[in-house]
């Protein structure tokens, strides 16, 4: 399946799942927009290895909560690479709390990016999608949103539970289009994002418990997620869209009452 001839924008992809998403769909010969917020160092490298390889790319800072930010993004990235064909919105944000430890201020730090700045963004390429005819969106979401029982993700599984709610709903919007729109939720994926705020310890007991709670019998990386996102954008693909593909190494912790 060649990308070739096609831009793709990546949002949150200085590190770990975006990372790796867009040295994969670059490797498919896409031009990608590496976007960043704060990690210009790792946003750079990426782009680096992705033209040491012989592909093109840039990295573009934006803060996608911004509606004005989203949109000067998107136009810088049809402006240095071609129109864009493919968005993955992947920039993401954790906040980690309970009832009891519920923070109004970190909840709407989490929802500014996970759910409006998924808006922003593919409002700000839809329009252009939606004129040339073809258009691949892919959503990333988290299995926390159908229902895991890792304690202290309840709000950040609200926001995915919204993706997953607008990714069916863009789909119906924007299928007459051609412009497919898909969600990938994935399971436990050792990046950067799982070590924040724990220690060696505590890092490698969660290791080994997430290990065991997946039929595969190992955590995910991020490379695994990238293959079936580079999947959805695929040309091949366009028989698919407003569906949520699971990448959780079969997950058997689900809160179920069957």
């Amino acid at each position: 399946m060649s990308l070739d001839g096609q831009t793709a924008l990546v949002t949150g992809a200085s590190r770990g799942i975006g990372r790796a998403i867009a040295v994969r769909l670059a490797r498919d010969g896409a031009a990608v927009c590496v976007n960043y917020v704060a990690r210009e160092a790792e946003a750079e490298a990426v782009a680096g290895e992705i033209r040491g390889a012989g592909g093109r790319a840039i990295a573009a800072r934006a803060d996608i909560g911004d509606p004005a930010q989203a949109r000067a993004l998107a136009d810088r990235a049809a402006g240095d690479l071609g129109p864009i064909s493919i968005l993955v919105n992947n920039a993401g944000v954790v906040f980690r709390a309970t009832l009891e430890t519920y923070d109004p201020a970190g909840m709407e730090r989490m929802r500014r990016t996970n759910v409006d700045g998924l808006l922003h963004v593919t409002c700000a390429v839809a329009s252009g999608m939606k004129e040339r005819g073809y258009g691949r969106i892919v959503n990333l979401a988290s299995i926390a949103a159908h229902g895991t029982t890792l304690p202290a993700t309840t709000l950040y599984a609200a926001t995915k539970a919204a993706v997953i709610a607008l990714t069916r709903r863009f789909a119906m919007e924007l299928g007459p289009h051609g412009i497919t729109v898909n969600a990938v939720a994935p399971g436990f994926i050792l990046t950067d994002m799982v070590r924040d705020g724990r220690t060696q310890e505590e890092y490698e007991n969660l290791l080994r418990t997430m290990a065991d709670r997946a039929m595969a019998g190992r955590v995910g990386k991020p490379e695994d997620i990238a293959q079936a996102v580079a999947f959805l954008c695929a040309p091949e693909s366009g028989f698919i869209t407003a569906q949520t593909l699971t990448v959780d190494g079969g997950r058997m912790d689900y809160i179920s009452h069957a």
